[in-house]
């Protein structure tokens, strides 16, 4: 069975620096690139199914590469708290895209961002000049509903004390709803690197809880303001898009998803019924949207890949 490596980049911030975690799958040199990055509480592990999936499906060599965004999962912890957000986490990926390139050339590059990992992703599509080929938005637009964010507002942060891993995914579980239906085999699997051994015993989550300090400091205010900054990195981006959107979800509205089918990249637009926020491409048929997209041939009406990483 096809499995990840785990390695490290350092990336500067203004205490230094960091190390941020992230998993390899496939080929290390392989010319052909998949980014895939996870939401806000989350962590690289996340896409195992879909990295794995898209490695054995691929018909030539290729290298999927999974970050733990910094805070969380493997990397390293920031000593300012306020340095968790957008800025960081967009110099932190193009740090990430210089290693990858150095190791070997990146000829074709594609990014897969839920979530947060979304944003970021348009952040690096959105750099003049990118690389970015194809791009895969999960659930996750310029606008972004209030409510769903004082929702996740309610559990972030909350890294608690667990006896077992099954405990953790219990509760995990419970503020999860979202995600869709899932096996209790499927989820187990899906909770096991969120959560880490505590030293006197026992599991917490896996992230630094000051990653809620900037984000409790945002109103909806601040949050309606920054839509037409993130409308702008939308209509900039010149990649092939795929928007997926869970058909209940309560973050990416139907409103919202439809005007990014008729703006900038003019996403293409897959929705999964019985899913909210946010699909967690593991069922079969959230592979099969995002491997057809990813591994399908270039056709002659868009651009061909382009060329390194900036």
């Amino acid at each position: 069975m096809t499995v990840p490596t785990l390695n490290y980049v350092t990336c500067p911030d203004t205490a230094g620096s960091h190390r941020m975690a992230y998993w390899l799958w496939g080929a290390a040199d392989a010319p052909h690139a998949i980014v895939c990055v996870h939401g806000l509480s989350r962590q690289g592990r996340d896409f195992d199914v879909l990295a794995r999936s898209l490695v054995e499906a691929s018909p030539h060599p290729l290298r999927v590469v999974c970050p733990d965004v910094v805070g969380r999962g493997r990397s390293d912890w920031l000593a300012d708290a306020m340095g968790y957000g957008q800025p960081t986490y967009v110099s932190d990926m193009l740090h990430l895209l210089q290693d990858l390139q150095a190791t070997a050339p990146v000829a074709t590059l594609d990014w897969v961002g839920t979530s947060m990992g979304g944003l970021i992703g348009m952040g690096i599509a959105a750099v003049p000049r990118a690389p970015l080929r194809r791009l895969v938005l999960n659930d996750v637009g310029p606008a972004i509903e209030w409510s769903a964010l004082q929702r996740i507002g309610t559990y972030l942060g909350k890294t608690g004390k667990f006896e077992s891993v099954q405990q953790a995914a219990d509760a995990m579980w419970a503020v999860s709803q979202g995600f869709g239906p899932h096996t209790p085999g499927q989820w187990l699997a899906l909770s096991q690197a969120m959560v880490k051994p505590l030293p006197a015993g026992g599991f917490t989550l896996h992230y630094d809880p000051a990653i809620a300090v900037p984000f409790r400091a945002l109103d909806e205010k601040m949050a309606i303001a920054g839509q037409a900054a993130l409308w702008q990195l939308y209509d900039a981006i010149r990649a092939e898009t795929l928007l997926l959107r869970g058909a209940t979800s309560d973050l990416l509205s139907r409103a919202t998803a439809q005007e990014m089918q008729r703006r900038g990249p003019k996403a293409r637009l897959v929705e999964f019924a019985g899913v909210g926020h946010a699909p967690t491409l593991i069922a079969q048929e959230q592979v099969d949207a995002v491997a057809s997209f990813l591994l399908a041939k270039d056709s002659a009406s868009h651009e061909k890949p382009r060329s390194g990483t900036g």
